[in-house]
């Protein structure tokens, strides 16, 4: 990747272009990130850049993570994350900020989906109900057959049943920054992004632009 940044999203908006056609934006506070450490070839065997946003105190950290900021004379941050970047010019204390994107560029945004707990599989993987006349109850909301009973005599592998909703790693592909301010570190990404308010996110550009 060229391009990346640790951002939180604020929330979703709606701003209008020159025409005054109406654009779903999400807005996102992406930086300033500091480079908390280098990896090098020689040394870990690939090239990368950890990045570290959002100060935070010294008393939420536990012993390795503040020795890890000791060891780089940086200030306290509470998230990290790692880029393979394909040029890793830069050096430990460098600032990256939004103005690295630029409207109209192509990016990935990576986040935690809202967590909903476990739930049915009508609401995790939208299932009909069942018949709500004629006699068929009192459930009917339950998952329906399980496949056949003499044979296998089981329930397959990977069958859409109850179970965790949300709360995974998601990636949204190809989406198109509509604007910057830089004096606030802002980014205004066309759509949505997962996550939610307040969420963590990582933007990167695309791997399909």
């Amino acid at each position: 990747m060229k391009k990346g940044i640790i951002g939180k999203k604020i929330g979703m908006t709606q701003i209008f272009d020159q025409v005054g056609n109406v654009i779903p934006v999400t807005l996102i506070e992406a930086g300033p990130c500091v480079v908390a450490q280098k990896k090098t070839v020689e040394k870990d065997g690939y090239d990368a850049l950890q990045l570290g946003f959002a100060e935070v105190k010294e008393k939420h950290l536990n012993k390795a993570e503040q020795g890890h900021f000791a060891k780089a004379n940086l200030p306290f941050k509470k998230h990290l994350k790692e880029f393979r970047f394909e040029d890793c010019a830069k050096e430990v204390g460098d600032v990256i900020t939004v103005e690295t994107f630029a409207v109209g560029d192509k990016v990935d945004v990576t986040g935690l989906t809202r967590g909903h707990g476990y739930t049915g599989s009508i609401k995790r993987w939208n299932h009909h109900t069942l018949c709500a006349t004629h006699g068929v109850g009192p459930i009917h909301r339950e998952v329906g057959s399980m496949g056949a009973n003499s044979s296998p005599s089981r329930v397959f592998k990977n069958k859409k049943m109850a179970g965790q909703y949300g709360n995974e790693q998601v990636t949204i592909q190809n989406l198109a920054v509509v604007k910057i301010d830089a004096e606030k570190n802002l980014i205004a990404i066309k759509g949505a992004v997962p996550g939610n308010k307040n969420g963590i996110v990582f933007i990167r550009d695309s791997v399909k632009a």
